[in-house]
């Protein structure tokens, strides 16, 4: 599939996957299956497959706490200019987001917690990651600037 040449967003699939653990790969694929026909470099297409499948993981077990009923929803969408893939959970409360950097000796030291790389990890694989909530749903939304992937597949220099 291909995005829209007039710069409108097309949404490109909506899935729906179980909160189960390994259904995270299952979503990894069905992405990477959808945004095929975009040409993106394979670097950045394994960088999108690991912010999908740590982003999906994260709803499944924090948001939805492995309840089976409650499932991940993910959609993908495109302009010329940006994909966007938005991960949702049914978690209540605001959206926890730890902007703080994981400091790996601390980690060790025990000073921070050995968990929260996710948040960290994610936002590194994307150029963009935007995190919502409300007291139904949280969201995850990972964008990629397709022009700059261009330049980049190109060998030009991405401004």
């Amino acid at each position: 599939m291909t995005a829209p040449r007039n710069g409108a967003r097309r949404t490109l699939a909506e899935l729906s996957v179980p909160s189960e653990p390994g259904n995270e790969r299952r979503a990894m694929e069905e992405v990477a299956g959808t945004v095929e026909g975009l040409g993106l470099p394979d670097r950045t297409l394994e960088r999108l497959k690991t912010a999908v499948a740590e982003a999906t993981m994260n709803a499944m077990e924090h948001g939805n706490r492995y309840r089976e009923e409650a499932p991940v929803l993910i959609e993908v969408s495109a302009t010329d200019a940006e994909l966007c893939v938005r991960i949702t959970d049914e978690g209540a409360g605001p959206a926890a987001f730890d902007p703080q950097t994981p400091d790996l000796g601390a980690k060790l030291e025990g000073a921070q917690t050995p968990r929260g790389w996710g948040l960290f990890l994610i936002k590194s694989m994307v150029d963009e990651m935007k995190v919502t909530g409300d007291e139904r749903h949280h969201t995850v939304e990972l964008v990629l600037h397709l022009n700059a992937r261009e330049e980049e597949r190109d060998g030009r220099k991405a401004l």
